[in-house]
């Protein structure tokens, strides 16, 4: 590309992250990444009503932990900052005040009261209201448009309330261009005059958004589809400042696992997953589920979230995060938008639990049970190396491995009626003497002995095998059998037999 790459990821911190709006980072993080570009995090925090002490550091932490850190932006490389917009706010109001100097924009004086009683009056004829070149200059509306030069200042010298408006062009035509979307065109008879900036002094995300782009010399805009709609406006003031616009690329919607609409917090809750990368207490005290907590890796979490409106055009769908740096493309990105499917996100999981290292593993099972408090880390390690492949989650693995750790304290009723038959008791009396009399007490030595003395007998293996696991496990689950006498030892496997033959 000519052009240095600069792309931005510009949340409000207003609450926890969502998982769509970590999606957007990541493919400004993989495009930036792709083009040895910058990939930069500005806090759009102009909606001051609406800010979450902590929901920044939320943002910074759900970046880091999925392995997309920023690489300017608050605290970091600030060649371009401030990075917060609260802190941009005496920028703004030059930029407001050229696009008025200019004939761009205009005051309105309008109080919410007088503007609401101008969207029923319209309602009532069956019309919509739209603060544009319809009605501006009329004289029923209250601006700088239709007062005297006079008039206006007297207003902002007495202190009123005003906001600033973008005068959108009449009669033109738009062609606008998207990397995802293509050519878009927009009638701007259509678009409303909205508002820049308040005399509260500070802007709209709109005015904010743009001044920002420009001087932080962004050159990608990738955002959500939701914006799409303010791709125009946005356009026009650059056009109005004189600018040359980035280039818009507009993602889609992460869509509802059933059903019509976008992926909310609520469809997390009625299905039983999170939407929010890590776990997030609100002010109030409430509690959302995060991805980390729920156990999930965070290398799946970003392979799954790659492949919500992106595709590499081929069917691989395991991508590590060089590879999804390598392999990606905007011109790969759908238009259509994503449905969110939780058993994916979990088949994901499953295969990254293979690649971690089981003494890494071992280490977390550990720590989130009491009961392994006093076990060696070398052993844990073993156990989870037999059990990970069935895994999908380390919650997962004392369901699947207690038996490495504790004698089970019952029987699976409905095992043991398969399992345990009349001549069952005399077959595992004489199963003991063979496990007694196996020199090495390996996984390959007892399964060398025990399977010729079954042949030796004649009997079926299952006769044998199935009563084995039962004594052993409680249940007729659980890896190789052999594995499970090595691991819990001789003795430990003796007793275990010996209590079951008791116990029917």
């Amino acid at each position: 590309m000519s052009k240095n790459v600069r792309v931005r990821f510009a949340p409000s911190p207003t609450g926890p992250l969502h998982i769509g709006g970590v999606r957007t980072a990541l493919f400004n993080y993989l495009f930036a990444k792709k083009h040895s570009g910058a990939f930069v995090l500005r806090i759009e925090d102009t909606d001051q009503n609406r800010y979450v002490e902590g929901a920044e550091q939320y943002i910074v932490d759900a970046l880091n932990w999925c392995g997309i850190p920023f690489d300017e932006g608050p605290g970091k490389n600030e060649k371009f900052g401030p990075y917060r917009q609260s802190e941009r706010k005496h920028l703004y109001k030059q930029y407001a005040d050229k696009l008025i100097e200019d004939g761009k924009a205009y005051y309105a004086f309008d109080t919410s009261e007088e503007l609401d009683k101008h969207r029923k009056d319209h309602e009532a004829k069956g019309k919509t209201f739209i603060y544009n070149w319809h009605n501006r200059e009329r004289g029923r509306l209250v601006n700088s448009l239709v007062l005297s030069e006079e008039e206006t200042k007297a207003k902002l010298g007495a202190g009123e309330d005003y906001v600033v408006r973008f005068k959108s062009p009449q009669d033109k035509t738009l062609n606008l261009k998207d990397i995802i979307r293509g050519e878009i065109t927009i009638d701007t008879n259509v678009l409303d005059d909205k508002i820049l900036f308040k005399s509260d002094g500070m802007p709209t995300y709109h005015l904010a958004n743009i001044v920002d782009d420009h001087l932080m010399e962004i050159s990608h805009v990738i955002r959500g589809e939701e914006w799409l709609p303010s791709l125009a406006l946005h356009q026009l003031l650059y056009d109005a400042f004189g600018w040359k616009a980035p280039q818009f690329a507009h993602l889609p919607l992460i869509l509802k696992p059933t059903g019509k609409g976008k992926l909310s917090k609520r469809d997390g809750d009625k299905m039983g997953f999170p939407v929010f990368p890590l776990e997030y207490v609100a002010p109030d005290g409430s509690v959302s589920r995060g991805y980390r907590e729920d156990g999930y890796f965070s290398e799946a979490v970003i392979n799954f979230l790659a492949f919500l409106g992106w595709n590499p055009g081929t069917e691989q769908e395991i991508f590590n995060l060089d590879q999804l740096v390598s392999e990606f493309d905007l011109k790969r990105v759908n238009k259509a938008g994503a449905r969110f499917d939780p058993d994916k996100t979990k088949w994901f999981n499953h295969h990254y639990m293979q690649e971690q290292l089981d003494l890494e593993l071992a280490k977390e099972f550990k720590a989130s049970h009491d009961t392994l408090e006093q076990i060696d880390i070398n052993y844990i390690a073993l156990v989870v190396g037999l059990v990970k492949e069935r895994a999908t989650f380390v919650d997962d693995f004392w369901d699947l491995s207690h038996f490495f750790f504790e004698a089970p304290e019952g029987y699976n009723e409905k095992a043991a009626k398969k399992a345990w038959k009349e001549d069952t008791d005399e077959l595992m009396r004489e199963l003991v003497s063979v496990i007694e009399g196996t020199e090495a007490f390996s996984a390959e030595s007892l399964s060398v002995a025990i399977k010729d003395w079954i042949t030796f007998k004649e009997i079926g293996f299952g006769k044998v095998m199935m009563p084995l696991r039962l004594a052993l496990v409680g249940a007729l689950k659980g890896p190789d059998v052999f594995d499970i006498m090595f691991m819990i030892g001789r003795d430990e496997t003796i007793k275990r037999i010996k209590i079951a033959i008791e116990s029917f």
